[in-house]
């Protein structure tokens, strides 16, 4: 018996769906290769252009009051480079060194209404008051400052209150942060150490003994005046041995007088920084100052 393989049978009707199908098959592949492309994103939103002056940025940027530029302002100009000293007790790259520790080339002397070259004695890198001699005054002017300075007061002690270890430094000649012997020395609290003279106390007595290097970080803004009017007073931050004193304290006046209250007398924006003869052998060493002013001021 012969055995046959079976083929399926197509009809007329199962030709026709085939067909159709294929067809169908066909369109799909052909359409895939043309499937249009992605929408192209929006471009951003163009930014302002610079303004005159050198203020630009995108205008959702909400503008800095009191000065010119706006918050992230591309346009605003960046800080200098200043290089720090090898430790924060020496001088960056714009400071100004006042006592290299060799001469006081950089001082007067002034007493009784007449100007010489300071004569405080200097050895062994330190410079020391010459009681009786006069207060001695840098020969450069200066208003907005940063001062570092660094002194000892004298041993063998002697005396007591303000009679001991008594010196001052007066910015322009006129606001005094007091230098006094504060080792176990009571005296009045406007007059201790670090005070504002007969203004404001310390915040607290951070004082080294007698003979050890002590340090003064001070920060002054002069006072600001619109002819004979005061617009803004002095203000001092004091920072003594490390330790935060005096932070930004307003200062009430010349801090000379002891019998009517402080008030201020219109003077040059700028003014030599003195030291204070009191009669006391105090040591100085390593002082410098840098100028406070503004990188991009309006």
């Amino acid at each position: 018996m012969t055995v046959r393989s079976h083929q399926p049978l197509v009809g007329s009707t199962e030709r026709i769906v085939l067909g159709a199908l294929m067809a169908l098959v066909i369109s799909v592949a052909v359409n895939a290769g043309q499937t249009p492309a992605p929408a192209t994103p929006a471009a951003p939103a163009p930014q302002t252009p610079a303004a005159p002056g050198g203020r630009g940025g995108p205008t959702n940027l909400a503008p800095i009051p009191g000065t010119p530029w706006r918050i992230h302002d591309a346009a605003r100009p960046q800080p200098r480079v200043v290089t720090p000293g090898a430790t924060v007790a020496d001088p960056p790259s714009d400071a100004i060194v006042l006592f290299n520790g060799k001469d006081l080339s950089k001082w007067d002397l002034q007493k009784g209404g007449q100007t010489t070259d300071a004569t405080w004695p200097v050895k062994d890198g330190y410079f020391e008051v010459g009681p009786g001699s006069g207060s001695i005054y840098t020969r450069e002017n200066f208003g907005d400052v940063q001062l570092h300075l660094e002194f000892a007061e004298p041993v063998p002690v002697t005396g007591n209150s303000q009679g001991r270890g008594n010196s001052g430094v007066k910015f322009m000649g006129i606001y005094e942060i007091e230098i006094l012997d504060a080792w176990q020395n009571p005296t009045y609290a406007d007059g201790v150490e670090g005070a504002i003279y007969g203004e404001q106390p310390p915040l607290v007595n951070a004082s080294k003994k007698p003979g050890e290097w002590q340090v003064f970080d001070l920060f002054f803004e002069a006072p600001k005046f619109n002819g004979a009017t005061l617009v803004a007073p002095a203000y001092v931050t004091v920072i003594w041995n490390g330790v935060l004193v005096q932070h930004r304290r307003a200062i009430m006046g010349n801090t000379s007088p002891t019998t009517t209250p402080h008030t201020y007398t219109a003077h040059a924006a700028e003014l030599p920084i003195m030291l204070q003869d009191h009669g006391h052998p105090v040591r100085f060493r390593n002082i410098w100052v840098r100028r406070l002013t503004g990188y991009d001021q309006p």
